[in-house]
């Protein structure tokens, strides 16, 4: 079953726990059946969760989300659950649940921000504004839009969106960049742009995106920029 058990497990405890007594269910062997397993934590059909660090996977690249699984299968990215979820999955197994979740045309459905923090002050967000839209020459950091579209929505096959994502989760990924905890394909172009940004600007940046409007439906661009702004292996077809 290509390696769907621990979904398929988990359906399945899920139909005992609710099935009247003495009734018996027959859990159908799909690919969707199997991805509830990633809805769990990711939100319904993978749109976004109310928890802060978790992203939305519905619409991303499938070059990007496939990658990204590998990264945690393959230890680049640290996450003891998503690590242990993938384990045993093949790499071809892998690009089938990408390609589930890639072609998902689903409305974004953005969760208020429930955290209790203190709104970013207008300086922040113009601050972060001005990076996401031009980068800063003096600390050879190239703007958001540069690699991830004018309109924010991401380039396939390998580079996401950054619109719809969780304030904490923008956050927590440039930190992790920062520290080397998250790795991507040499050159890792993400890990050198956030060690480059000062302190301030990490929060900057997630605030500026985490305040853009969301279109309900936005789809990342099918045609890569003329020129990339800088070396980066996640953007290697």
């Amino acid at each position: 079953m290509h390696g769907g058990i621990t979904a398929l497990i988990i359906c399945a405890v899920c139909t005992m726990l609710t099935a009247p007594a003495g009734a018996q269910r027959t859990v159908p062997d799909t690919l969707a059946q199997r991805a509830l397993a990633c809805t769990t934590c990711h939100g319904a059909q993978g749109r976004v969760s109310a928890e802060g660090y978790v992203p939305r996977i519905a619409g991303k690249p499938a070059g990007y989300l496939h990658r990204q699984m590998l990264a945690f299968r393959d230890g680049r990215r640290a996450h003891e659950g998503m690590a242990r979820l993938m384990a045993q999955l093949t790499d071809d197994y892998l690009g089938e649940l990408a390609q589930h979740f890639a072609v998902l045309d689903l409305p974004y459905a953005v969760e208020a921000d429930r955290s209790g923090r203190a709104a970013a002050t207008p300086a922040a967000l113009q601050r972060g504004e001005a990076l996401v839209r031009r980068g800063d020459a003096a600390l050879d950091v190239p703007a958001c839009e540069a690699c991830h579209g004018n309109a924010l929505a991401g380039v396939a096959p390998g580079v996401p969106g950054l619109l719809g994502l969780p304030r904490d989760y923008v956050l927590a990924q440039l930190g992790a960049w920062r520290s080397g905890t998250r790795r991507a394909s040499a050159p890792d172009c993400m890990a050198r742009i956030a060690q480059r940004l000062n302190a301030a600007d990490v929060p900057a940046v997630a605030d500026a995106l985490a305040a853009r409007p969301v279109p309900l439906r936005i789809k990342p661009a099918d045609t890569p920029p003329p020129r990339w702004p800088m070396d980066c292996g996640s953007t290697a077809p």
